[in-house]
């Protein structure tokens, strides 16, 4: 026989069948898609009579559903045309619920699997740009709000060519109690898109959205999906070169201009990204963009895909838990990394370095000694300007006294050589 928390955790994952009605007031239509998180319907406001967006937490755990409500309160208090608004959130059947507002279109992960390739380059950066001033004013709110799940999935291509960021679940933001501010989150991660901090549970910031943004724009100008962070730090740490190829590399139409732009964007170094999303934003403008979003016409199924079948291994994983800025660890790949730089300073210090002794009293007794003895000797020698008359082939006579005098020179420059 089933337990109340089972069947309270078989009732969180089921899905909702067409013409369900919740609460009496929103009617299913239709499974639009599932992720790790929850699932998302498309339903009737039958109260107000216009579509809204039904998001469904599969999850029965406990820290879960206060993030799901933490999500619903965050998006509530948002206003930015990129940002979806939310309108209700409620409880029903051991299951939890989002209502927010509809947006049509495709998701460009469902355009993805439709048309494989790169996006057009002008379109990329307009979108980029719209998804930029979205950063802009979540960053800069005072309460900070970091997304942290930015990737194909949750970005939607609205028909008139606009972009829209989605899901929320993953968000951190400011939380103010008792004086003091600390920051709420679930702790997750999409391998492709994930800078190495998220991914390492070491603390995130602006520079995190700042990486996740540019592994999506890696992605729709190349068609290929980047190389995650931890691949990256394993071939530095061993040596080898870097896994992730320049975005010009990949897609001759790129200019090395936008890969730059790029690839400082996917820097595994926080401190080497953009400061923030304006720097990041002026960036891409100083290479160029369109000043509309451009019109583009995808050719795509309109049947609802999963996201688990369009990204095959890049499922986002999550656990409840907080972000622990406070307590970071170095990974044993950072440590490696560490000590081989130790060891190569090591190396470059002692072939450079200059190794050479004090004098010692003892030695500079000696040199003294040498130079009295050579200035004796120079002394000596000053009035024979002459020498002694011997006998033609009677050399063992044939010395002057500037023989010796030099023999003393030898001597004393072989005693400070040797002592140098």
């Amino acid at each position: 026989m089933s337990s109340p928390e089972e069947n309270k955790s078989t009732a969180a994952n089921v899905l909702l069948s067409p013409d369900t009605i919740l609460q009496s007031r929103y009617r299913v239509v239709s499974h639009l898609g599932k992720g790790g998180m929850g699932a998302v319907y498309e339903a009737i406001d039958l109260r107000l009579g216009h579509t809204v967006a039904l998001k469904q937490t599969l999850t029965s755990d406990e820290e879960l559903w206060k993030q799901f409500e933490r999500e619903a309160r965050l998006m509530a208090r948002l206003n930015h045309p990129v940002l979806p608004s939310v309108s209700d959130y409620f409880t029903e059947g051991h299951r939890a619920f989002l209502v927010m507002q509809y947006v049509e279109g495709k998701d460009l992960a469902n355009i993805i699997a439709q048309q494989p390739g790169p996006f057009p380059r002008q379109a990329v950066i307009a979108w980029a740009d719209q998804l930029l001033d979205a950063l802009i004013y979540l960053h800069s709110r005072e309460r900070q709000i970091i997304h942290r799940d930015i990737k194909p999935h949750n970005l939607k291509v609205t028909p008139s060519g606009q972009i829209a960021l989605l899901d929320f679940g993953l968000a951190k933001t400011q939380v103010e109690a008792a004086g003091e501010i600390s920051c709420t989150s679930v702790f997750g991660y999409t391998p492709r898109y994930a800078p190495i901090e998220q991914i390492q549970d070491m603390g995130t910031g602006p520079q995190s959205d700042i990486y996740a943004l540019g592994a999506t724009l890696y992605h729709l100008l190349t068609g290929i999906k980047p190389t995650d962070a931890l691949t990256r730090a394993a071939a530095l740490v061993s040596s080898r070169p870097s896994p992730l190829r320049p975005a010009n590399e990949v897609n001759r139409a790129i200019s090395l201009e936008l890969a730059a732009v790029i690839t400082r964007a996917m820097a595994q170094n926080p401190r080497e990204r953009y400061a923030s999303a304006l720097e990041f934003r002026e960036a891409l403008r100083g290479v160029g963009r369109t000043d509309e979003a451009a019109e583009i016409e995808f050719v795509a199924n309109a049947a609802p895909i999963e996201s688990t079948i369009l990204e095959v291994g890049e499922a986002t994983f999550a656990r409840p838990g907080h972000d622990r800025a406070a307590n970071r660890r170095l990974s044993p790949h950072a440590i490696a990394a560490l000590f081989v730089i130790l060891i190569a300073a090591f190396g470059v210090f002692c072939r450079y370095y200059p190794w050479r002794l004090p004098p010692t009293p003892q030695s500079q007794t000696v040199v003294q000694k040498s130079q009295v003895e050579l200035a004796e000797a120079n002394k000596g020698t000053g009035s024979a300007q002459t020498r002694t008359a011997v006998p033609r082939g009677d050399y063992s006579r044939q010395l002057t006294p500037v023989q010796p005098a030099r023999k003393l020179v030898r001597r004393s420059e072989q005693v400070v050589s040797v002592l140098n």
